[in-house]
């Protein structure tokens, strides 16, 4: 998503300035990841969330090797060589790669019936054991984890979530909001251990079963036909740190996402600039922006980090967060529950600015609170009605 929503930027900045060449490890055009979710649940096909189809491709002088990784970048020659062996040369290079999914290195991770949610071809696993199994365990209760789960529930399997802190969701939730969204999951059937360490994937030909150790240090197991790894993701940095770029956590980069060869750039989930790495779309499309932009030759953008919020994509649950929700010394919260309607609000003010907001069940004002807290606004004199929305603040 990242390097091709660069090259569409490019393309309408400079459309004749490069030859363009794309090589891509999947045997597909880009399509969105953020869709995949629903494509597992039933409510979207694969055809349906492509962006940009082969035929594209072609209309734009695009020559696309899908399938066909990069393996080894040379940069005194300005080479790349992919996996089938073909070398083309480059006079700029873009990287993209993304992350890899953190499977949990316990004993078993490597059995039949382990997937990670990344791709297209995981989610195609996790639609076959549905059709043949009946039993699933998800590890990571965040973002991925819960949609996962959402879609294999959807598919007709018992779904058993595991994590390993006491709150779904914490990263992104404080517990209040957290704990009415697993009230709404176990509604829908989802079950959950939560202060859950996987310690072992019992086999031996095929996942059988999840053993962990819980909250009182005993342990525990519960049967399994398909275990799926959301426990975070890595930046995949394999290939840039093997051409020797400067990489840290991921791809060091600066304010036009040039790497320290300037011929090289770097978007998306495998950079790190000013420290920070990234996995949302927000930061990622503005990144895009940005370095097409210096490669088009207009490089006079540079790339400002600035919050982005988190929604759940599991339908008829509304959530959205963004911004420092926890607080901190000096701080304050203003909170709205209406357990009837299942609403939740949390605002968290530093003086007289909003810094951070959970809201759970009403997430229209969601956007009104982030712009909000981008512009940094005094909301003083709306304080008492803040929680209320923007109709009553004004």
């Amino acid at each position: 998503m990242a390097g091709m929503r660069t090259v569409e930027e490019l393309l309408a900045l400079a459309p004749d300035l490069y030859d363009i060449t794309v090589f891509g490890a999947e045997p597909h055009g880009n399509y969105n990841r953020i869709l995949l979710s629903p494509v597992l649940a039933g409510e979207k096909s694969v055809d349906d969330i492509m962006l940009n189809t082969r035929e594209w491709y072609d209309a734009n002088g695009i020559t696309l090797h899908a399938g066909d990784p990069v393996v080894d970048i040379d940069r005194r020659r300005r080479i790349v060589r992919a996996r089938s062996g073909l070398e083309v040369r480059y006079d700029r290079l873009l990287i993209a790669t993304g992350s890899k999914p953190f499977i949990i290195p316990v004993p078993g991770h490597e059995l039949p019936g382990v997937l990670a949610f990344r791709d297209i071809a995981d989610v195609e696993g996790m639609l076959e054991a549905a059709r043949n199994h009946q039993r699933a365990v998800v590890i990571g209760g965040g973002l991925l984890g819960l949609e996962a789960a959402n879609g294999l529930a959807k598919q007709g399997m018992e779904v058993t979530v595991v994590h390993v802190t006491d709150a779904l969701m914490n990263q992104q939730l404080d517990k209040p909001a957290a704990q009415l969204l697993q009230r709404a999951l176990e509604a829908r059937g989802l079950k959950f251990m939560l202060e859950a360490q996987t310690t072992e994937i019992v086999g031996p030909d095929r996942v059988s079963a999840v053993r962990f150790k819980d909250g009182t240090d005993a342990f525990t197991e519960i049967s399994a036909d398909l275990v799926v790894m959301t426990a975070g993701v890595r930046p995949n940095i394999e290939l840039a740190r093997s051409a020797g770029l400067h990489c840290e956590r991921a791809i060091v980069v600066d304010d036009t996402l040039q790497s320290y060869d300037p011929r090289v750039y770097a978007v998306g989930e495998c950079v790190q600039h000013r420290r920070a790495t990234f996995g949302l779309v927000a930061p990622i499309w503005e990144q895009a922006k940005v370095c097409a932009a210096h490669l088009a030759g207009a490089g006079h953008r540079r790339y400002v980090q600035q919050a982005s919020p988190t929604r759940l994509k599991v339908t008829g649950i509304e959530l959205y967060s963004v911004g420092d929700f926890m607080g901190g010394e000096g701080s304050e919260d203003l909170v709205l529950r209406d357990a009837r309607r299942g609403v939740y609000k949390r605002l968290v003010l530093d003086g007289p600015r909003l810094t951070g907001a959970v809201l759970y069940g009403d997430v229209q004002d969601g956007p009104w609170y982030f712009d909000l807290i981008q512009r940094g606004a005094d909301i003083s004199a709306m304080r008492h009605t803040l929680l209320f929305g923007p109709a009553l603040a004004a």
